[in-house]
Order: C-alpha cells, then structure tokens, then sequence
C-alpha cells in the first residue's frame, strides 16, 4: 500500500509539473496539417479547375524546374495585411505564415488543352515561425480532392506528348525527407523558385501584366524598383528572351543549383551551377570531378569546351541510371529538350 501510495504521490506530481511547463497553444495550430487540400480552403468551387480563392495569387518561373513533363500551377496565400519586401538577389523572404502552393498535372494531350488533364500532387510549403515545412497531397483518381501523404507514393500516367506519341511513366511523388533533400540551403528549409528573376515576366491576371508590377500593385510587394533594374531569368526554350548561354544557364540554375552552390548539400563537389557563378572553374570548365565514381561516365571534366560528348555534365543530365542522374530527385526520365540546349551550349565554347 505504501509503494502504491508512494508512486500515486510521484505520478501526481508529474502531471502537476507538465502542466506549469507547457507553453498555451497559439497560432501554430493554424498549421496543423489538413488531412485534405479542399479543408484549407485555397480553391473556390471545384477544387480540380484550381481556381484561387481571394487572397490566393497565382504566378509562374520564366523558367521552371522539369519534372518528367508535368506541368505546374503556382499560387502562393500571404497572411492578411502582410507583404514581401523586393529582393533582387535569390528566393524573395516571405512572411511567416506564407504558404506556396504547387499543382503537378499532366495535360491528356499537350497539343490540345482542352483535352483536360489529369492532376498528379499538389506540395505545400507552409512558413512556420521555426521555419519551412513542406507538405505532400496525392490527388484521388476521381479528382475530386487531394490526401495528405507523408510516404511519398508512385502512379501510372499516361499522356499525349507534343510529337504526337503516346508516353506512360510511373510518376514518383516524393516523401517528405526527398522535399528536404532539395529544398535545403545551409541545413534549412527554403523554397526554390519566386526570386524576383524568375517572376520578371508577364501572367495573364485577367490581362497580361508583369507579375511584380502586379504583386506591387496589389499590396504584395514592396520596395520594387523600375524594372529595367530588376534581374530577368530567360525563357530557357525561347531564343527571344536570351542568348545561348543564358538559356542553359537559367536551366542549369533552376535544375541544379539547388544543390550546386555555396549554401546547398553539393557545395563539397565543387561545382556551383547558379545563375550568378562567374567562375570559371567551379562552373565546371575543365574541371576534374570530387568524387563523381561511376557517375563520371568514364569522363575526365564536368565541362570540356566544344566537346559535349566528353562533359560529365551532359552525360549526367542524359542518364536514367539512379546511380549516375543529376538531378538525383524528380525525375525518371531524360528532359530531352533541355539536354539539346545543355548540349548546344558546350558545343559554342571555345
């Protein structure tokens, strides 16, 4: 009785204690995670026709990342009376409590949009006082909602492409470990693509306007300066909006330089594939590999002027083998497009 009466008297205290050392609950619930993407209430009315809610704005990358060819709707929800001050360099800082929303989807048949489309995922990165979390949300076959998914998952697709021939893939959607493989600089979460170079470009806003005219327009940006001074990403499969180099730059950039510069988890191999890299070297000019093992293709320099069949680089961006690709995430197949202007570029080196 009295070692009952003894642990009662210590379990008793314990609970006393717990409860003088939790902190109340405050505004973190608001980003508890949603079983469903429609709980959160970023869409009006059917949820698949992706049709922001107020307060909701839409954008798009003058040059995104591939993702085995899906196509992607952007939209990203600030907090009610908050803004995002302008930035020039890198991703903008956006408020505590921002959340960036992205869609994957296949268009049934890319030449006909009015086909339809078949909606893959849709990710969250939600801006928490502690930083950065990323959210995955698988999208039902029926298309009538989207279920969170913290394991990743993997489904057949099917799709019309541009050259008129059928392609099926086992689309992956990456767990949530994968999101901070790519969306780490410096060991933290940040996401990777509204600079202000890639959203120098116009968006069709019930009118063509320039998305950071806009942003400002509506209250979302401050301190945007005239746009002959704003930096500008190319189009990277339009000849107007860049040179050559440019082009592959910006699709060097946002492919790989999430990994492959000063803050990100590839800055030990030395190869620092970011827009703004002057280097020579470290952009991988004549450059010897770390330790690319077999990745190297049996090739001696990440870029070899004038001589794409001999750049590990190429070889790389071409491969399916998940032991030799780079990208090492987000894809399963060979951006064939974006290795023909990777390609074109080595070729105009001297």
């Amino acid at each position: 009785m009295k070692l009952f009466s003894f642990a009662f008297f210590v379990l008793s205290i314990a609970i006393t204690f717990s409860f003088r050392k939790t902190p109340p609950l405050k505004d973190s619930t608001t980003f508890a995670p949603k079983e469903n993407l429609s709980e959160y209430g970023f869409f009006q009315g059917k949820i698949a026709d992706q049709l922001p809610a107020e307060g909701v704005v839409p954008y798009q990358l003058n040059t995104p990342l591939f993702s085995d060819y899906a196509e992607k709707l952007r939209f990203v929800k600030l907090p009610a009376g908050t803004t995002v001050a302008y930035n020039a360099d890198g991703v903008l800082d956006f408020p505590v409590g921002t959340t960036i929303i992205k869609t994957f989807y296949y268009p049934n048949d890319f030449r006909n949009p009015a086909a339809g489309r078949r909606i893959m995922e849709t990710r969250l990165l939600i801006h928490e006082e502690s930083g950065w979390k990323a959210l995955e949300y698988v999208w039902n076959d029926d298309q009538t909602d989207a279920y969170l998914e913290v394991a990743g998952e993997t489904k057949e697709v099917s799709w019309i492409h541009s050259d008129g021939k059928k392609r099926t893939i086992q689309y992956a959607m990456p767990n949530l470990n994968q999101c901070k493989g790519c969306h780490n600089q410096n060991e933290k979460m940040q996401p990777i693509g509204p600079s202000a170079r890639q959203l120098n470009g116009d968006f069709e806003y019930g009118e063509k306007e320039n998305q950071l005219v806009h942003w400002q327009k509506t209250g979302l940006l401050t301190g945007l300066p005239a746009l002959a001074q704003v930096p500008k990403a190319p189009v990277w499969n339009d000849p107007a909006s860049g040179s050559l180099e440019a082009r592959a730059r910006a699709w060097l950039d946002i492919n790989c330089a999430h990994c492959h510069r000063n803050e990100g988890p590839a800055k030990t191999s030395g190869l620092m594939l970011n827009y703004d890299e002057t280097d020579l070297t470290k952009l991988g000019i004549m450059k010897a590999p770390v330790a690319a093992g077999r990745g190297s293709g049996g090739r001696q320099y990440s870029i070899v002027p004038g001589q794409p069949e001999k750049s590990i680089l190429l070889y790389r961006m071409e491969s399916t083998d998940p032991g030799e690709m780079m990208p090492e995430l987000g894809r399963k197949t060979t951006h064939t497009e974006g290795v023909a202007l990777v390609r074109e570029w080595i070729r105009s080196l001297k």
